[in-house]
Formats: structure tokens, C-alpha cells, sequence
């Protein structure tokens, strides 16, 4: 069975300004989801099912459902505040997402085979897809997972801070922890974090992160349910708090009840998490045109 790739496509977008997910950066009109899908169709994924907002639906069935009918099957599930487990009470003037983990979690009766998860606003490169295909489709552990790493050098904006989950390895390329840490700034030695306390924490460029790139087995559905279940009995009446994957998995991971591999990738990231970076995507695009890396019309 061919694995699926899962795209999440429910976020707001507010650091960028506007819908990000359906900007335009290919010379024919492609967004990056477009480019992402052609490596996943390449790399042998022979399904997409896309985490969507009510608000963009008929947006996503023009511009992606109806292109890619003929060449993948295409299937999409709305994440919504009301998707919660039965018996939890919850901030009832709440209007934030729950965050990734429940965006995963909504997928559940959609999603029966090994599949991959990628954010619909980041560019993995061609090489990600082909090492992710291969471990969903090699690795038959039903608890053993995946993160595509990068290193943190290869994945920071010129343009304001952004938000990456730092691993810390084993020798034997297993994740020991995973931290989210937020507001990184490219500096010209590597990046840095300033503290609410004002202590900054200094990176080389070399960390291993996590750009949502992963690979799951449907055994993830229990961990993740379990993990969101205490998450919202602890917050389901705050207005903004958020459950991420990383924390969702952590406990699991430091219990031995899975294992998540650290599969390196040496791509670029390249993402439009600031409206000023939208024409580096774009001339980046242009780059790999001109390689022949795609086509100039995906579609």
C-alpha cells in the first residue's frame, strides 16, 4: 500500500498578512503546496489529504482537488474547535485552532495506511520526499517514526524570527527530546534567542530541527488522542493555548512506548513565513526551473 501525505493547510497565516497557502510563487500560478505534491507524486505517495478551514473550501477544490484528480487521490477533513473528545468542557467564545496535533488528529477515519505530514507553507525539497517514501515504506514497526531533520542554518528567514522544534540526537540517530523554541533569529555567526528574561541562547547554524516534516503509522492516532485529551482537560478554557506534535509525543517517546528516527535531509528550506519573503521563494523557484529541477507548468 502506498503511503498517503498529509497536508496542513487550517493555519491562519498572521505573521505573513493574508492566506499564505494559496499564493502564488510558480511562473504558471503554482503555490508551494503544488510543488509539494509533484515531489510526493514522485517520490511513489498515492494519496493527499489536506487539513483545510471551512472558509478556504471551495479554494482548495478549484485549485487543487480538481488539478490533481486524474493523477492522485485527493480527500480533505476540516479542522474545527468543535472536533474534541466527548465529555470536555472548553472556552465556549474560543476561536483559535487547537493547534497541529489536533490537526492530525481530525484525520483519523480519513487516514489508514503510513503517511507523511508536511505544513502547506514550506518548500521540503525533492530529496525529503524521497527519504521519507522510503522509510513509510521500509520500516514496518508500527511504532516507529520519523522526522525529516534539517539543519537549523538551512531553515531561517532573512526577515524576521521564526519558530523550529530543536532535537537532541542519540548516536544511533533517535530523537531523545524535541524542544519548541521559538522567535530564532539568523544572525551572522548562526541564530540566536532572547529570553523574555533577556539571556540570549546562541545556536551555530549545525542543531538538527524539525520542520513538521514527518512520518507517522496509524498507531499515532492513540498516543496523539491520549496526549490531547490531558491537554484539554488542563486548557480547554484558555483562549489561544495550543497542542503541537513534538509535545504530544514527547512523554512517548522518553517512556519507550515509540521511537522516532532522525532521517537527515541536506535540502534548503525555503517557506514564506513573512510576506518579504515571498520573492526569494519565488526567484528560488525560477532557480530550479532553470536546473530542471520542474517543469515550468506543473499542471
Amino acid at each position: 500500500m502506498k503511503p498517503t501525505l498529509l497536508v496542513l493547510a487550517a493555519g491562519m497565516g498572521s505573521r505573513y498578512g493574508g492566506n499564505k497557502q494559496l499564493d502564488e510563487v510558480g511562473p504558471s500560478g503554482e503555490t508551494i503546496i503544488d510543488y509539494s505534491i509533484y515531489d510526493a507524486i514522485r517520490a511513489g505517495f498515492g494519496k493527499i489529504v489536506f487539513v483545510i478551514r471551512r472558509d478556504i473550501e471551495e479554494q482548495v477544490k478549484e485549485r487543487f482537488v480538481e488539478k490533481l484528480r486524474n493523477r492522485i487521490d485527493v480527500d480533505y477533513v476540516f479542522q474545527e474547535i468543535t472536533n474534541l473528545p466527548e465529555g470536555v468542557k472548553v472556552a465556549p467564545d474560543r476561536a483559535k485552532p487547537w493547534g497541529t496535533s489536533h490537526a492530525i488528529l481530525v484525520t483519523e477515519k480519513k487516514i489508514k495506511e503510513p503517511f507523511g505530514v508536511i505544513n502547506s507553507d514550506d518548500y521540503y525539497g525533492v530529496e525529503s520526499y524521497k527519504i521519507l517514501h522510503d522509510f513509510l515504506v521500509n520500516d514496518k514497526d508500527p511504532n516507529s517514526y520519523a522526522i525529516i531533520g534539517y539543519k537549523l542554518g538551512n531553515t531561517l528567514s532573512d526577515h524576521g524570527h521564526v519558530n523550529r522544534g530543536v532535537c537532541k540526537v542519540s548516536q544511533d540517530r533517535l530523537l531523545q527530546n524535541i524542544v519548541e523554541t521559538r522567535q530564532i533569529e539568523k544572525t551572522k555567526t548562526g541564530a540566536k534567542v532572547t529570553g523574555p528574561d533577556g539571556k540570549v541562547q546562541e545556536f551555530t547554524g549545525n542543531e538538527v530541527v524539525s520542520m513538521n516534516l514527518f512520518g507517522f503509522k496509524p498507531s499515532c492516532y492513540k498516543y496523539l488522542g491520549e496526549e490531547f485529551r490531558n491537554f484539554i482537560n488542563a486548557k480547554g478554557m484558555d483562549l489561544k493555548s495550543e497542542l503541537d506534535i513534538p509535545t504530544s509525543l514527547d512523554k512517548f517517546v522518553k517512556n519507550g512506548d515509540i521511537r522516532i528516527n532522525i532521517l537527515m535531509s541536506n535540502e534548503r528550506w525555503i517557506g514564506v513565513t513573512y510576506r518579504e519573503d515571498k520573492p526569494f521563494v519565488v526567484e528560488s523557484i525560477k532557480k530550479m526551473i532553470r536546473k530542471g529541477v520542474y517543469p515550468a507548468r506543473i499542471y
